[in-house]
């Protein structure tokens, strides 16, 4: 039988003349007509697919698959990026054919029901946030960073104040929050945090001047601490003319207990694959709907989904009883002439929408309230368990998640985050986010959300716990069973093998 560390590569398998599937004859010219498409846009000769029968396809990657680690399989702490489990009712609700088998070319007047979702979708996002007007095109939470930013910029060209150049950021945040500025063409000014994970005031007063742009702060923040200052902080920004920004990556803490808008954001963006219901990882598919002020509205991506007043609608409807489908109730509105145009195809990545369109409807506000009551007493009781072997700079209580430290281990005995991290591999869980932020020495960024139970918390605890009293020397060759130990991770990194060689 063979090993599973020795699956083959398809092209390793492949033999001529072996079929899984017999295509009719191909009905397109090989030469182009009348010049329809020029000669070197052809490809000289087919692409050099693998050649393989049915089961061959099948077993490969159904064996691929049991190498993974994923939500459905193992308990992944991973913090900052809330893999929780997700539902599996609303991948079914996604796959119905009245969504899924959906064009997004069709005539507005079929698709009056996903209009419907899309509707009230941006008026659910628009309500948790505190902010009035909401964009569901964005493809990821960085995608959203991005097209906020890009609003942001429209709108203070549009008030004449090009000045504002300036995007303050605190050194814990995400990657993405200071490389989104510098796409959108702002430079980005650290501003740094306190040992307490809080904003340092004094050095965020002494970087707020009059050409700020936009202040982006993740509040809960990366290292699970809401932060005190959120609303001074909102006040000074906006005393100096600028925007605040919410990464909202963080939202799986504060739903239904502390809106966006109303401690001070201007914009945020959902990443809807953590707070609510999605796929995770893999590089998508993904959503990064991003709610505004206001002020903004005019600025955000064309179309937004438009619902026409029930009195004009109903009084179009008695005049001409065919006006319905030809005045649908719900439209794309490409009205706006400030609108920054769009940021991707069609309307947004509809499937992950309605994913998250199902989950907050099957909680409802009560509900969505909970989830976040749960993931906060989650993480606080793993905070609890684990504090003692792995302390936590930031203290004894945290929102959703927290940042313990092994910086201890290794002073002492020569233990990283690193060989944590890789030795839980082995006991069948994925390790926490390491080394983020970097504001903590040897951080293990744990995140247990609101969907794992405390007999999953204890085992994971008491495994951290093993693994502390393990030899040092165990722990630097960890993993020990898995089919790669420790790839050279910067080599790999610069030198990637993207191809198959022969």
């Amino acid at each position: 039988m063979q090993n599973q560390h020795e699956t083959q590569l398809l092209f390793d398998l492949s033999k001529q003349g072996r079929r899984a599937l017999r295509l009719p004859p191909c009905d397109v010219p090989e030469r182009p007509i009348d010049g329809l498409l020029p000669a070197a846009a052809l490809a000289p000769a087919p692409p050099a697919l693998p050649e393989l029968a049915e089961p061959q396809v099948v077993r490969h990657f159904t064996n691929l698959s049991t190498q993974n680690m994923s939500v459905d399989t193992h308990f992944y702490p991973l913090g900052s990026c809330t893999m929780k489990h997700n539902p599996k009712r609303n991948e079914r609700a996604a796959a119905l054919p009245g969504i899924a088998d959906l064009h997004p070319y069709q005539p507005e007047s079929s698709i009056q029901g996903m209009l419907h979702i899309l509707h009230e979708m941006q008026e659910y996002l628009c309500e948790i946030s505190g902010l009035p007007a909401c964009s569901l095109q964005p493809a990821a939470g960085a995608h959203g960073e991005l097209t906020a930013l890009w609003v942001a910029a429209a709108y203070f060209k549009d008030q004449g104040q090009t000045h504002r150049t300036k995007v303050l950021v605190p050194d814990s945040a995400h990657g993405t929050n200071p490389a989104s500025a510098v796409m959108a063409g702002f430079e980005t000014v650290t501003v740094k945090t306190l040992v307490s994970g809080a904003v340092d005031m004094e050095d965020f007063r002494k970087k707020l001047d009059d050409n700020i742009a936009v202040f982006m702060i993740t509040n809960p923040n990366t290292v699970g601490i809401f932060e005190p200052q959120i609303g001074e902080i909102g006040d000074e920004v906006h005393a100096r003319g600028g925007l605040m920004y919410l990464d909202g990556a963080n939202m799986n803490a504060i739903l239904g207990i502390s809106r966006p808008g109303d401690f001070g954001a201007d914009m945020q963006h959902y990443n809807p694959h953590k707070t609510f219901s999605g796929p995770h990882g893999g590089g998508g598919p993904g959503a990064g709907p991003i709610c505004v002020v206001e002020k903004l509205r005019p600025y955000l991506p064309a179309p937004v989904v438009a619902k026409r007043s029930a009195v004009s609608h109903q009084h179009s409807a008695k005049e001409n009883p065919q006006s319905t489908i030809r005045n649908p109730q719900y439209y794309l509105d490409y009205s706006s002439s400030k609108s920054i145009g769009r940021v991707r195809s069609f309307f947004g990545n509809v499937g992950v929408l309605v994913r998250a369109y199902c989950y907050i409807r099957s909680h409802g506000p009560d509900g969505l309230r909970r989830v976040s009551e749960q993931a906060v007493l989650n993480a606080n009781y793993l905070l609890s368990r684990v504090k003692h072997i792995l302390p936590v700079p930031q203290g004894d209580r945290c929102m959703h998640e927290f940042v313990a430290s092994a910086r201890k281990l290794k002073t002492e005995r020569g233990v990283t985050a690193m060989d944590i991290a890789k030795r839980l591999l082995d006991y069948g869980y994925h390790a926490p986010t390491v080394y983020f932020p970097q504001t903590v020495p040897e951080a293990l960024m744990c995140e247990p959300t609101e969907t794992e139970s405390k007999e999953t918390l204890d085992a994971f605890a008491e495994t951290l716990f093993r693994i502390t009293e393990e030899p040092a020397e165990l722990l630097h060759e960890a993993p020990h069973t898995t089919a790669i130990s420790r790839p050279d991770e910067v080599y790999a990194a610069r030198n990637p093998m993207l191809c198959h060689c022969s």
